[in-house]
């Protein structure tokens, strides 16, 4: 079972208010509900703050955090959009009705809960300024505590703020990016890891650092989308490349325009051409595998066709 609470607040009563959290937390919702074959994923609980008549309040933001990470559950994700707050005694993650920023909830409580937590894998994503110092301890702010299990994605480091463009904020929508296959793997797998490299490579080095901090001893799929090569392809690249180094050779009958085609080479070309396309397989001493099979030459598998060529034959997928 997954569970998620999807946090975004705008309206603030005693301080400035922001303006995109609340869509933000809508757009995570949705992309972490289902999968993109449309099954279930998460079971998300949503919580908003709109205006007076829509808040949430220190004590309900509190009672939620700490339902999510009380159940015996395969994977806790708390996601959280809005003001953070950081001083010597540590982070804050502000509700609607705080006033001075240390009356929030303290980083350090949710870290209590989630280190304490049944769960076999606690997501914490936050997009916040100042989230960075999430897991730190207070007195020596360069060590973080995780317990076995727990991943902390976050928008900035401890110092920074989180920056919002078009009404959004820019770490979020690189994170549902990335939830909707901008960082699925070859199998349709997207993983806290994934997710942190499609935003570290998005970001600047002079813009707003993501920080990313685990203690898993194997990542969790956060959601499964649809993969750049089917799986029953990919599981073949045994039957092509045997071994390591394996060189398939290539002739004219291959290629499906050549003078003399034919149908089961050209079937195996097209599994092939597929697995230039992600990376796998290049020509050799050709410009393009077109080439290869006309010149009668071979191709062979890259350094990640090697990685996936000894997780078929391991029987990892």
């Amino acid at each position: 079972m997954k569970k998620a609470l999807v946090v975004g607040i705008d309206y603030y009563i005693n301080i400035s208010g922001l303006y995109g959290c609340v869509n933000d937390a809508h757009s995570v919702k949705n992309v972490l509900e289902r999968n993109s074959d449309g099954t279930v994923n998460f079971a998300v609980k949503l919580l908003t703050s709109t205006g007076p008549t829509d808040v949430v309040s220190r004590s309900v933001l509190k009672e939620h955090i700490r339902d999510l990470l009380a159940d015996d559950i395969d994977t806790a994700l708390f996601y959280f959009a809005g003001h953070g707050h950081i001083e010597t005694t540590g982070g804050y993650l502000l509700a609607s009705d705080c006033e001075t920023g240390d009356d929030g909830v303290p980083l350090a409580e949710v870290m209590t809960l989630a280190n304490n937590s049944r769960a076999r894998n606690k997501i914490i994503v936050l997009d916040s300024c100042h989230s960075g110092v999430t897991g730190a301890r207070p007195s020596a702010p360069q060590n973080s505590e995780l317990s076995e299990g727990v991943t902390i994605l976050t928008a900035s480091t401890a110092e920074q703020y989180a920056t919002e463009e078009n009404g959004a904020g820019v770490f979020t929508t690189l994170l549902v990016d990335a939830l909707n296959g901008a960082a699925g793997n070859l199998v349709g797998d997207v993983t806290p890891g994934s997710i942190y490299a499609h935003i570290d490579q998005s970001l600047g080095p002079w813009e707003q650092r993501p920080v990313f901090k685990t203690n898993v001893k194997s990542f969790v799929s956060l959601r499964k989308v649809q993969p750049p090569i089917n799986l029953s392809d990919l599981q073949r690249i045994i039957e092509f490349f045997p071994t390591l180094g394996f060189e398939f050779k290539l002739d004219p009958s291959f290629e499906p325009e050549s003078e003399s085609p034919i149908s089961e080479n050209t079937y195996k070309f097209a599994i092939l051409q597929k697995y230039n396309r992600v990376n796998l397989v290049v020509p050799v001493d050709a410009p393009h595998m077109y080439h290869a099979a006309m010149g009668s030459k071979s191709c062979k598998l890259t350094v990640l066709g090697e990685h996936y060529r000894r997780l078929v034959e391991r029987e990892r997928i």
